[in-house]
């Protein structure tokens, strides 16, 4: 991989992964992912 390529396979990474499954503190410590699954009507 070259720079630039491995800088959108960090940027995806964080966005699409880690971001959705870590907890949030402003969400009640639950991931995005667990607080949409709790409050979609």
């Amino acid at each position: 991989m070259n720079r630039s390529q491995m800088r959108q396979a960090v940027s995806e990474y964080i966005e699409v992964d880690y971001n959705r499954k870590r907890r949030h503190s402003a969400l009640g410590y639950l991931s995005p992912e667990q607080y949409e699954k709790l409050n979609v009507a």
